[in-house]
Parts: C-alpha cells; structure tokens; sequence
C-alpha cells in the first residue's frame, strides 16, 4: 500500500514534522530503512541508528525528534503508533469468498456466503461459520464449531467439537484449539482417562501463535477472553482462564485450572503450576517457575541469568553445601545458647 506522511499524521493523530505529500510504501529497520520507507524509535538502545537512517520518515517520542534527520511523526507511544501505520502499509490478505473445489464441508454446516474456505479444508455437521470468515487449507473444524464474522484460520488450524472462537481472531498454521486436556485418575492398575466433557471459549479479537495447542476443559470450559496473545508452542491446559489483555511469549505452559488474570505478561518459556491464580497487571519475566499465586500487580521473576560453566559449577557446589552449613550454625548457636536466631 502507499500512503502518505500528511494522511497518516491526520488518521492517527500525529504530529508531522516534515513534508506531508511525502509517500511511504514500506516499514523497514532504522538501519535497514531506504527512501520511501516508515521506521520507528521505541527502545532507547537503537538511537544510535536513528542518525544515519535513510527512511523517508521516523516514528517517535518527541524528545528523540530532536535528533531525527529525516520527516519525523511524533507520538506519545512510537511503538503502538507504528504497528497501527504497518498494519496499513501491509494489510492482511484478502480471500475470495466461496468454497474450493476440494473442500468438505456438510450440508448442515452453515458456512457464511461471504465466508473463505480454502483446498482441503473440512468444515462438519452444526459447524458455523461466520461472515467474511476465513478456513485456510488444510484446516478442520469439527462438529458444532463456532467461528466468528471475520476470523482467519490459516492453515492447517484444528478446530474440535463445540469450539467457539469470537470476531476478528488469528489463529496461524497449527494450532489445535480443544484437544483432550490431561486428565487420568490413577488407580491400582494404572490410569484411568477423565472424559474431557468441557470446551474452549475464544473472545474476540484473540491471536494465536503457530502450533499453540488449548485444551478443552474437563468438565467446565477454558476461556480465552477479549485481546489476549498467545505466541506460538504455548501451551494452555484444560480449566485455565485469562484474563483479557494478557500477553503470552513463546513455549510457556500453563496448567490446569490456573487463572491469569488481565493485562498480564507472561514472558518466554515461564511454566505455571496447576490450581493457582495470577492476578491482573502481574509481569512474569522469561524463564520463570511460577509454583504459587501471585495476587498483586507487579513484576515476578525466579529464572537464573546464565554464567560461566564454571562459575555455574561453583554456585551449584554451594547450594549443595547450604544444608550442611545450615545444621553447623544450628549447632554452634545451641552450645552458645543463643535460642532462636535473629531474623
């Protein structure tokens, strides 16, 4: 798309420093910028390219726009002015409506006349799908599915019985949405399998990273509400409900039962244990093992920075030595007859 810097200013509210008949095509890096691109500042650590960027324009705070060599448009938040401008410049592809020829889909589906269901693509009894739609190739969504006016399934997305996915979601190439959660009650002889007798509810305006898997619940459902991000490899267990807003990075684990509450962020490869709460406006740093609730905003963090082999061995021969040191201080403090210890 092209677009130029006087329209952008004017749709969303910026400040324009610079030509306004100046025409940008593209986003681009600031160092990897050329005329006719948009860049952005948001993070302090890449001001250094700010001076030597060939972009037709920056996106900025007003405090940088002082340095910008170029036309520059000033918003209070750079970054979130940015993906607005991009998602402009690179919208989303758009679908014919219809169904391809090598499509499946049963006569008591009923699949929106405007709705896009692509090759391959199986659509079963009672599913719904909704206006302008979108069932990329290869996917499945299986009985009395729902799926909301404007969603795109892109491909290869699994949809189980009963799923219901609000407007205007994503779900990119191989997420399975209501797969059995894991649940076994065990028994003398082993396992025995607790039929998953729930089911999964999307709000509106949910995207969902490639090859995420949410599991049904067992007996209520799982509730993904309005806004939130999974990235892609997480993992959601069955029962788990978060809260609107909240943010998911990559390979995090979330199991059962447990309640993320709004506006979090969770960062890459946290685990969280079953049976707990998270609540609203918490930060989990990446690499984190969060093992009890955490009631109040703010900011948690249990994941080790990794050092040197061996300072690491080192550290590690230590902690093994705690427990050992622990009984000596207990000692010598009973012979003085200190009683307790001070805290």
């Amino acid at each position: 798309m092209r677009a130029t810097l006087g329209e952008l200013a004017v749709r969303f509210g910026l400040e324009l420093a610079g030509d306004p008949g100046a025409e940008v095509t593209a986003v681009a890096t600031l160092s990897s910028a050329r005329p006719g691109t948009l860049s952005f500042l948001a993070n302090p650590r890449y001001r250094r390219f700010l001076a030597g960027t060939q972009a037709t324009a920056v996106v900025l705070d007003a405090e940088a726009a002082t340095d910008c060599p170029v036309a520059s448009l000033v918003a209070a938040n750079p970054y979130a002015a940015f993906a607005r401008i991009a998602q402009v410049l690179h919208p989303a592809p758009v679908h014919e409506p219809g169904v391809h020829a090598s499509a499946t889909v049963h006569p008591e589906a009923d699949v929106s006349a405007d709705a896009h269901v692509g090759p391959q693509a199986v659509i079963e009894a009672g599913a719904v799908v909704g206006p302008r739609a979108c069932v990329g190739p290869g996917s499945v969504v299986m009985r009395d599915a729902q799926i909301g006016a404007d969603t795109r399934l892109v491909a290869n997305v699994v949809l189980y019985r009963g799923v219901r996915l609000g407007e205007r979601c994503v779900l990119h190439s191989g997420v399975v949405i209501g797969a059995d959660g894991f649940g076994f009650a065990p028994d003398r002889d082993g396992f025995v399998k607790v039929p998953q007798v729930g089911s999964v509810r999307i709000g509106h305006d949910v995207e969902i990273g490639a090859n995420t898997t949410v599991d049904r619940g067992a007996i209520d459902d799982t509730v993904i509400e309005d806004g939130v991000k999974l990235d892609n490899q997480v993992q959601i267990g069955h029962n788990v409900r978060i809260g609107a807003h909240s943010v998911l990075a990559g390979c995090v684990g979330v199991s059962g039962s447990s309640t993320i509450g709004r506006r979090c962020m969770i960062g890459g490869a946290v685990g969280v244990v079953g049976h707990l709460e998270i609540g609203d406006d918490v930060m989990v740093t990446g690499y984190s093992m969060v093992s009890r609730s955490l009631k109040g905003p703010g900011v948690y963090s249990s994941g080790i920075p990794a050092i040197e082999t061996a300072e690491w061995r080192k550290a590690v021969a230590r902690l093994r030595r705690l427990e050992v040191l622990e009984r000596r201080v207990a000692t010598l403090e009973g012979k003085r007859g200190g009683g307790k210890r001070e805290a």
